[in-house]
């Protein structure tokens, strides 16, 4: 349609329905999906070859099964493993551009950046930090070592029951859920330990987010110390600059409001954007994880809204990084304060090429180490009569997120809760959840951890709350 005005053209144009539609549903971060997704490939490649010590089957039959698209199968494609120099490339003409990762030594495989190659790998970090505790932990006692004598079951328990929920957690009704691991503590003890073929004691995998509770962990400590505090300002120089940072409205986000995934600020991983924005950038295509993490605007004021971000658990781990103030410090600080001190000796906390932890999701270990971490919570932040973290503190992280009471109170400070309709299992339960199924359940008044280690894929799922259910059944309850 065409208007004539005095001096002027006009031309209008009309839009139909049908074209809005089509224009709505373009995807204009396919480029950034597809880049991602050979990222997501390569790391995971590199971690499962040169970290987990399993085998290129293995690789592609279960850490790659959550791939749309892979690139290749285990016998050939267009990747390149150098099995000498660990590294892992996945991508060429044909499949799109090529992402690569590289093993260090204490750290596991880090992403490179789009533009790098393998001759950038001696400037990317390691972690040579010697171990605060030393000794073979074959010989050393359960918890501190793996030396695990041979017992009888306590009083009360139900051995069939038992055997049961073991059943019940390996021979799942979908293929698509794929059990690696299940161990149960009582009072302390393993009472429960299976692994699935190709996979035993000394077999690390990715937590992804259960690594999230390892790093309020941390935070809790630098709490209890005085070195943080919960409801003061994160104190972070947000970006992008300005010429008046000091009127930011973003100074008002508190580091409670990030544990709590109630930051205000602008969602980049949640609303099916995970693999295309945000972190998945930092996590599988060599951004910076610190920056990312700055870089968003405020939309709700903090505290409100609960939104499930990767970046404010990264927020947190950067209050703690300047905390502690030196990248010396930074580094050796969740080995010394944490890891050693529980015998977690099999568990790598990975970084970005830049040295920042990403401590929302790439941490590898094995069950056991796990175990011990959720010994720590049931012995109430105690290990070997010694305080690591303060009642109040595990009291905080299993207190649900005011942001949270209007949808089930399903959430503390990055561990979950038994949302407010589960009515068949203790109260008092909280959990690690991490994708693919990486589970730490805490029950206090049963005195039980239980840790499920899967690489679930599809959209089946595994219900941690369940599991619970199953194996609580042969656990005597406390008068």
């Amino acid at each position: 349609m065409k208007y004539f005005l005095p001096g002027f053209t006009v031309l209008l144009l009309i839009i139909s329905p049908a074209h809005a539609g089509q224009s709505e549903n373009f995807d204009y971060f396919a480029a950034n999906r597809r880049m991602i997704s050979h990222g997501v490939q390569a790391v995971l490649t590199c971690n499962g070859l040169f970290t987990s010590q399993r085998t290129l089957e293995q690789v592609f039959a279960q850490e790659l099964a959550y791939l749309a698209e892979p690139v290749g199968t285990a016998e050939g494609g267009e990747y390149l493993i150098d099995r000498e120099r660990k590294t892992v490339a996945v991508g060429g003409p044909q499949s799109g551009p090529v992402m690569r990762a590289a093993f260090r030594e204490g750290i596991g495989c880090i992403i490179l950046a789009p533009d790098q190659d393998f001759d950038d790998i001696d400037a990317l970090p390691v972690n040579t930090q010697p171990a605060l505790i030393s000794g073979d932990p074959t010989a050393i006692a359960w918890p501190n070592g793996d030396l695990v004598p041979e017992k009888p079951l306590p009083a009360g328990i139900d051995r069939a029951a038992l055997k049961a929920a073991s059943h019940w957690a390996f021979d799942r009704e979908s293929s698509e859920q794929v059990t690696l691991s299940l161990m149960v503590l009582y009072q302390g003890d393993i009472i429960l330990e299976r692994y699935a073929a190709g996979v035993d004691v000394s077999t690390k995998t990715r937590t992804w987010s259960t690594a999230k509770s390892i790093a309020v962990s941390l935070i809790g400590m630098l709490v209890d110390d005085g070195r943080l505090e919960l409801d003061a300002p994160l104190g972070i120089e947000w970006l992008p600059g300005v010429a008046s940072p000091e009127s930011d409205p973003r100074n008002a986000i508190s580091l409670r409001n990030v544990l709590h995934m109630s930051s205000g600020l602008y969602p980049v991983d949640s609303f099916a954007m995970e693999y295309a924005t945000g972190s998945g950038l930092a996590y599988w295509a060599g951004a910076s994880s610190l920056n990312g993490a700055r870089n968003r605007g405020l939309i709700r004021r903090p505290g409100t809204f609960w939104d499930y971000e990767n970046y404010d658990t990264l927020l947190a781990v950067y209050a703690m990084k300047k905390a502690l103030g030196d990248e010396e410090s930074y580094h050796s600080f969740p080995r010394k304060a944490l890891l050693d001190r529980i015998g977690m000796r099999n568990t790598l906390l990975s970084t970005d090429r830049f040295g920042d932890f990403i401590l929302s999701s790439q941490v590898y270990t094995n069950a056991r180490d796990l175990a011990r971490f959720g010994l720590l919570y049931l012995q109430n932040g105690i290990w070997d009569g010694e305080r690591l973290l303060s009642e109040e503190w595990i009291e905080f992280v299993h207190t649900p997120a005011p942001a949270t009471s209007e949808t089930g109170n399903f959430y503390g400070a990055q561990w979950w809760l038994v949302p407010d309709d589960r009515i068949d299992v203790p109260k008092d339960a909280y959990s690690t959840a991490g994708n693919r199924g990486q589970f730490v359940i805490v029950v206090p008044s049963r005195d039980t951890v239980i840790v499920r280690r899967g690489l679930d894929y599809g959209k089946q799922g595994f219900n941690r709350w369940d599991l619970t259910r199953e194996v609580l059944r042969a656990i005597p309850k406390h008068q």
